[in-house]
């Protein structure tokens, strides 16, 4: 199976390293015409300068040969989503995706994708960070903040950096079955499926809460009464406004209603004490202003798709339970 994995300048050396070591792993398992052929494609051959500084050898550029690739990805990098690619690689892009049994990309690389039209319609991710300007700037995406890796028919996108190994194992576990994916998970010590979404590893609450006067006045209030029933009502009292002009406000700036916004806030907190202290979860729940530890698990699965002991266990250091 031909494999190309598209690079440019300052791409994240992790978006490559990954699927190419899940390519490796699953080729020690594999008869040799079974084997995945993996090339990296460029404007042209050559060295790229990782964003790390490490260099990668690119044996080809993308208009060098006119090999058809069997599975296509675009690797991402922190600047990637300001590249402009020329129309011409665009135009190959296009070409490659229409004729792949499979084509996709690694964290932020969907920028590249949506630039050449292929996301139009489409159910994607990419990394936590990028999803709300990958969403506002390609409207036509139906963008998936909080998943791993999301397939769309022939398309796979992935959230970030390391994330694309959990694709590539999706894609090997495709091709080969479930127990070789396994095999190579083993090998390369990540779990085949790893459990919760994005949303556990993105940072604490923002919201919009920085950006308007009224959002910063509710924040502060809801922060320092967290263990209080917090109505609407006293939301809007607290900043001095209106029921129906704090939902305008929070429509337009927040993207969320506010109880949406104050059970965020309450998940948060709680995400910090799990983080910080040793406090027993009833404990934790309560300082959080959640009616109980069931409550709380109910809301962090909901959310993050972890127990909050899951959670503390995964971001203490400690091993899984």
């Amino acid at each position: 199976m031909k494999v190309a994995i598209v690079v440019f300048d300052g791409v994240q050396a992790l978006d490559v390293a990954g699927p190419l070591d899940v390519f490796a792993e699953a080729n020690a398992f594999l008869s040799e015409h079974q084997r995945y052929e993996v090339t990296l494609v460029g404007r042209e051959a050559g060295a790229v300068t990782c964003s790390n500084g490490m260099q990668l050898a690119v044996s080809r550029g993308y208009a060098d040969s006119d090999v058809q690739w069997d599975l296509l990805l675009v690797a991402g990098g922190p600047q990637l989503p300001d590249v402009h690619p020329s129309n011409e690689f665009l135009a190959w892009l296009q070409n490659q995706a229409r004729s792949a049994s499979r084509f996709g990309s690694v964290c932020n690389g969907a920028f590249v994708l949506a630039r050449a039209g292929l996301l139009d319609g489409k159910e994607v991710t990419t990394h936590w960070s990028d999803a709300g300007r990958l969403s506002n700037e390609f409207p036509h995406a139906n963008v998936q903040p909080d998943r791993i890796f999301v397939r769309d028919g022939r398309l796979f996108t992935s959230a970030g950096v390391t994330a694309g190994i959990d694709l590539c194992l999706a894609l090997v576990a495709e091709d080969w079955g479930h127990e070789l994916a396994v095999r190579v998970a083993k090998r390369l010590v990540v779990y085949i499926q790893r459990e919760g979404g994005q949303s556990q590893y993105s940072p604490y609450l923002g919201a919009g809460k920085d950006g308007d006067p009224i959002l910063s006045k509710v924040y502060r209030y809801v922060s320092e009464h967290i263990t209080e029933t917090l109505s609407i009502e006293a939301l809007a009292s607290a900043a001095a406004v209106s029921r129906r002009t704090l939902s305008r406000i929070f429509a337009k700036n927040a993207k969320v209603t506010p109880s949406v916004f104050v059970e965020q806030v309450r998940v948060d907190t709680a995400r910090k004490l799990l983080e910080d202290t040793d406090a027993p979860l009833k404990t934790v729940a309560f300082k959080c202003g959640f009616h109980s530890a069931t409550h709380m698990r109910t809301t962090f699965s909901r959310r993050l798709n972890v127990t909050p002991k899951q959670y503390r266990l995964r971001f203490r250091g400690e091993a899984s339970a």
